[in-house]
């Protein structure tokens, strides 16, 4: 259910740097057991899925924990097995892999804009829980999050989009079409939910309306979903440095700054 009234921006800012620092233990604990972490998120268009990533990921270390947004499948990809070009962004040990969308585009966007045939979205629907138990017997945990949003929310959030220069590129036609078929995308979610949320891998539910709640209340859930530690670091003692050798640096004049603008 909605929280009510509007979450100060001062309390917003507060738990945020507190639950990003949690992540950045989280994110060493995954590196140092060897942990593999998927975490998937999907949901209507404008709903805060790409807002809530960046501050998922945003204070974590990019050689351990990636973000996987592909483009529409190449020509070579529509021939082949469906979860192919989806395995090959899967975690080794110790790594995070986070989808911003992912393999259930197709039982979505594909199925509800006719991008696929009905056999292909009904054999992906009866794939799909064999896949994700296969990947969590391999020892990858999976977490998978839908983001809702009501369509006077969506309205809005779509026109603040076209309006505004640095987030027109957000907006495109599948926006508009998907808007459009709000019924369809609705009863395609239910659908998905009803095959595909198995307990290996169940599906989350996000209330996107809020998106500073969103993104709090997301983080504070994953966090709680995986069993991590703390972990120690070895004490460093800093070593002096060494007395100059006879170096010389070039003229700063030699050296190509930048402009000081600011």
């Amino acid at each position: 259910m909605s929280a009510t009234g509007k979450l100060p921006r001062a309390t917003y800012e507060t738990e945020l740097e507190r639950l990003q620092l949690e992540l950045v233990r989280m994110l060493e604990w995954i590196r140092y057991s060897g942990h593999r972490l998927v975490v998937i998120f999907e949901g209507r268009d404008a709903a805060g899925k790409g807002s809530t990533i960046s501050r998922l990921t945003g204070p974590l270390n990019p050689r351990a924990c990636r973000v996987v947004a592909l483009p529409k499948p190449s020509e070579r990809e529509t021939t082949a097995w469906y979860f192919q070009r989806y395995v090959a962004h899967l975690p080794s040990a110790g790594e995070m892999v986070v989808f911003d969308r992912s393999w259930y585009n197709r039982a979505g966007v594909e199925h509800v804009l006719g991008f696929c045939s009905d056999t292909e979205y009904w054999e992906f629907m009866r794939s799909v829980p064999e896949f994700e138990r296969m990947l969590v017997r391999s020892g990858i945990q999976i977490v998978k999050y839908w983001f809702s949003v009501s369509d006077d929310v969506q309205t809005k959030r779509f026109e603040d989009r076209l309006s505004d220069p640095a987030k027109r590129w957000k907006f495109s036609d599948i926006d508009a079409r998907s808007q459009a078929k709000w019924n369809e995308y609705s009863r395609a979610k239910d659908i998905m939910v009803e095959h595909t949320s198995i307990p290996e891998a169940l599906w989350w539910e996000v209330d996107g309306d809020d998106k500073r709640r969103a993104r709090l209340n997301t983080i504070s859930h994953l966090l709680s979903l995986v069993p991590y530690e703390s972990v120690s670091y070895p004490k460093v003692k800093l070593p002096p440095v060494r007395p100059d050798e006879g170096y010389a640096r070039p003229p700063l004049e030699q050296l190509n700054y930048i402009p000081q603008v600011f």
